[in-house]
């Protein structure tokens, strides 16, 4: 069993951490730059980063390594760093859960490419596959326990990700942003991903959503997983409730009131790691903690009772399956957080 597994065993439901980029804008990280590098030029602001969420009550903590892979770190003439900066960054959060006085354990984050997939790009699997292998060895190499596969969009991309966290030896988890019309953008449901997981190289400890567009859409999501996948270890990370631009900036409208609610609405839907994403702050993180602590779980909800309480969906599921099916198609950039 994985540490993972085994605190999973332990406590039943864990708290996984919340937002990285967005807090590390507030701690003075500037639009553009990348935020792996502040693992070695600022690695005290991410350690109060981690610190601050265990402070709030996290079980789990992901690395700030989310676009850390050779094809996103490129863009910033650090595609030669991989390996120095997830260390680094496993390292710095390895550090902070020996501190804790409990078990936390430490996900290294692995975010997608933000490349497109031959025939439409020039990405071939065996290269991706080699990318995040490149990634995962460097986040083991630091102490992380688990690769943390997260705001996923195309199945290819998930493929190569749990096959490299195999070829490294290290457990892995899985989760997707369903954010187009109830569908990855690359056109996956969430049922699909239950099924895609039986085609891994390996099982993944547990697999579900993060990110997307609102709270509201991704416990739809997280329903209808665990409709179709009743016994999986199911995942639940959303965003702290909707962005909205406001000026030049993106603002997420959840409470801590709001995401303390999503946390045992998450519980109900059937998700058993519960965290928060975009917008997720330490006071948002703390208000789950105390909604889930003594917390049993009730009836399951229906989308409409979701819909009642945390607010409407934001892109409800088409009527009809979305352009595209499990292929590649138009990718924005996103960065976890």
């Amino acid at each position: 069993m994985s540490k993972l597994d085994e605190l999973l065993a332990k406590k039943g439901t864990l708290l996984a951490d919340g937002a990285t980029g967005t807090n590390l804008f507030d701690m003075g990280l500037t639009s553009g730059d990348p935020p792996e590098e502040w693992n070695v030029t600022q690695p005290e602001k991410i350690r109060t980063l981690h610190r601050k969420f265990v402070e709030a009550g996290a079980d789990i903590i992901l690395t700030n390594t989310f676009g850390a892979n050779r094809h996103r770190l490129k863009l910033h003439k650090l595609e030669g760093r991989v390996h120095e900066l997830n260390k680094a960054a496993a390292e710095l959060a390895r550090e902070v859960a020996a501190e804790a006085g409990r078990e936390v354990i430490v996900g290294g984050s692995i975010g997608p490419t933000g490349e497109l997939f031959a025939p439409l790009g020039a990405l071939i699997y065996e290269e991706a596959v080699e990318a995040f292998a490149e990634q995962a060895e460097g986040l083991k190499a630091g102490g992380a326990d688990v690769a943390w596969i997260e705001t996923m969009s195309a199945p290819e991309e998930m493929r190569a990700a749990a096959e490299a966290a195999a070829k490294v030896g290290m457990p892995f988890v899985v989760t997707a942003s369903f954010d187009t019309a109830g569908r990855t953008m690359m056109g996956l449901p969430p049922s699909g991903l239950g099924d895609l997981a039986g085609e891994f190289a390996c099982a993944p400890v547990a697999y579900g959503s993060n990110c997307g567009v609102g709270a509201s859409d991704l416990l739809a999501a997280v329903l209808e997983i665990t409709r179709d996948h009743p016994d999986a270890i199911v995942i639940a990370k959303a965003n702290c409730g909707i962005p909205v631009i406001r000026g030049d900036e993106v603002v997420y409208t959840g409470t801590p009131e709001l995401m303390a609610d999503y946390a045992r609405l998450a519980v109900d839907a059937g998700a058993r790691i519960i965290g928060g994403c975009c917008g997720t702050s330490y006071a948002h993180l703390a208000a789950m903690r105390q909604a889930l602590d003594g917390y049993e779980k009730g009836t399951r909800p229906s989308v409409e009772e979701v819909v009642a309480r945390i607010g409407p969906l934001v892109s409800p599921p088409a009527a009809a399956p979305v352009d595209g099916g499990e292929g590649e198609g138009g990718r924005r950039r996103r960065r976890r957080g």
